[in-house]
C-alpha cells in the first residue's frame, strides 16, 4: 500500500466517525493506507506520525470544537508544537442556522494548525447539516478529489 493518511476525529453524536469510515473507504480503494484515531486521548505526538493528516470534527455549542477533542485542542495551544512539517486536510460538520459559528470546531482546527505552522492541503470541505445531504456522499465525493489533487502531488514530490 502507498501514503499514510491519520484521519482525526472530533465528533458528539458520531457523525464525523461515520463519515470518516466512509472516507477510509475511499482512500483504501485508491491504494492509501488509512489509520483513524478519535480524538479522545491524543497528544502532539500524533503529529511525529509520518503520515498526512485528515481532520473530520463536527461543531459544538458556541462553535467549539466537540468535547472528545477539547482536551487535544487544548493542549496544542498550550504546548505550540512546531508543526511545519505536518500537512493536513479538513472536513468540517456544522449547521448554517448557526451563522456565526457555522463549522467552528473545524474552523478552530484549521486556524490553530495553520498558526502552529501546519500546511493545508487544498480547500476544506464544510458541510452544512442543513443542506439535505447526507455528509458522508459529500465527503466521499470530496476526498476523491481531495486525493486526486494534493496527495497525488505529495506522493510525487516524495
Amino acid at each position: 500500500m502507498g501514503h499514510e493518511i491519520t484521519i482525526l476525529i472530533g465528533t458528539m453524536t458520531g457523525t464525523a466517525e461515520l463519515v470518516s469510515d466512509d472516507v477510509r473507504d475511499v482512500l483504501e480503494a485508491a491504494g492509501y493506507r488509512v489509520v483513524i484515531e478519535p480524538m479522545d486521548d491524543l497528544t502532539e505526538s500524533i503529529f511525529s506520525r509520518g503520515s498526512t493528516f485528515l481532520i473530520c470534527t463536527s461543531t459544538y455549542g458556541q462553535g467549539d470544537v466537540p468535547d472528545n477533542a477539547q482536551a487535544f485542542f487544548s493542549s496544542l495551544q498550550d504546548a505550540r508544537p512546531d508543526l511545519s512539517h505536518v500537512q493536513y486536510g479538513l472536513i468540517a460538520l456544522g449547521d448554517r442556522t448557526y451563522k456565526a459559528t457555522y463549522c467552528g470546531g473545524g474552523r478552530r482546527f484549521d486556524a490553530l494548525l495553520s498558526e502552529l505552522g501546519a500546511t493545508r492541503l487544498g480547500e476544506p470541505l464544510m458541510h452544512d447539516a442543513g443542506s439535505g445531504t447526507l455528509p458522508e456522499d459529500v465527503a466521499v465525493d470530496w476526498v476523491k478529489r481531495w486525493a486526486d489533487t494534493w496527495l497525488a502531488r505529495e506522493v510525487e514530490v516524495a
